[in-house]
C-alpha cells in the first residue's frame, strides 16, 4: 500500500478502518488524522488499535500491528534477583495513587533517548482517560519516593499496557509484577503489551498475531470493565 493510501480520519469518532487493513511497512499504521479524546480512545483499544506518534505539530498516527506482545495475568517470570527484590520492607505499591506523575516520568525516561511518543498532548489525553476511570497506574515507592512504575488502559477483562517507567533498578518490573499478579486475582484473561521486545520477552510476555488477538477482542465483555479508581482495592 503506498504512502498516499493511508486513511485520513475526520474529527468525529467511529471511522476507523478495519484492523486488517493496516500497512505491512510500516507494521500496523491504519490511519492519521481523528483526536486524542476520550470517546476516541476508547474505541480505539476496543478495536485494538492504539494511537503512537512523536510530534505534536502533526496529525495522531494510529496502528495495528501484525503481532502484540501479550501476557496472561499471574505468568509473569519472576527471576531469583527480583523475587528478592520484591520482599524488600522499604518498598510500598500503589494503584492510581500518582498517574500523572507517572506518566510524566515515563515521557521523561523516553526524552533522554532518540525522542519520546509521550507528548504534552498524549499525556493531557490519558490523564483525561483516567479521570473517567478508565486509564490506571501501578506505582512503586521506595522509602516514600516514587522509583518506578506503569500506566494503561482497561476495558472488560483486558489491560492494554503502555509504559512503564524505572529510576531505581528493576522498579518496573516490580510495577508489572504486581499489576500481573492483581489482575490474575481479578480473573482478567489478557495484558496487552503492544510490540514484543526481549526485555518483554525476558518476563514471559509472548507473541499473538493480530487475527488471535483481535478475536479475543470479540469475546471482551465490556460489562465487566472496573471503572474507577484502583486505589481502595489494592490490599498493599
Amino acid at each position: 500500500m503506498r504512502q498516499g493510501d493511508l486513511p485520513y480520519l475526520p474529527p468525529q469518532p467511529g471511522a476507523f478502518p478495519a484492523p486488517e487493513q493496516a500497512w505491512e511497512r510500516p507494521d500496523g499504521l491504519l490511519a492519521a488524522g481523528g483526536d486524542l479524546t476520550c470517546e476516541w480512545l476508547l474505541e480505539a483499544y476496543a478495536r485494538g488499535i492504539f494511537p503512537w506518534f512523536d510530534d505534536d505539530s502533526g496529525p495522531v498516527l494510529w496502528w495495528s500491528p501484525s503481532e502484540r506482545g501479550v501476557l496472561i495475568p499471574g505468568t509473569m517470570k519472576v527471576s531469583r534477583s527480583l523475587r528478592k527484590k520484591l520482599r524488600q520492607d522499604n518498598l510500598r505499591i500503589g494503584f492510581d495513587q500518582a498517574f500523572p506523575q507517572v506518566i510524566a516520568a515515563c515521557a521523561e525516561t523516553r526524552s533522554t533517548r532518540v525522542g519520546t511518543w509521550i507528548t504534552p498532548s498524549m499525556q493531557a489525553a490519558y490523564i483525561a482517560v483516567h479521570e473517567a476511570g478508565f486509564a490506571h497506574s501501578v506505582e512503586v515507592f521506595e522509602d516514600e519516593k516514587l522509583v518506578g512504575g506503569l500506566y494503561g488502559l482497561s476495558l472488560g477483562s483486558m489491560f492494554f499496557g503502555e509504559s512503564m517507567f524505572s529510576i531505581s533498578n528493576d522498579a518496573s518490573k516490580i510495577a508489572f509484577y504486581h499489576l500481573s499478579q492483581r489482575l490474575a486475582e481479578w480473573r482478567f484473561d489478557l495484558i496487552d503489551c503492544q510490540l514484543m521486545n526481549p526485555h518483554l520477552e525476558s518476563l514471559g510476555v509472548r507473541p499473538m498475531a493480530r487475527a488471535e488477538f483481535l478475536a479475543r477482542l470479540r469475546e471482551n465483555d465490556l460489562s465487566r470493565t472496573r471503572l474507577g479508581s484502583w486505589d481502595q482495592s489494592a490490599a498493599f
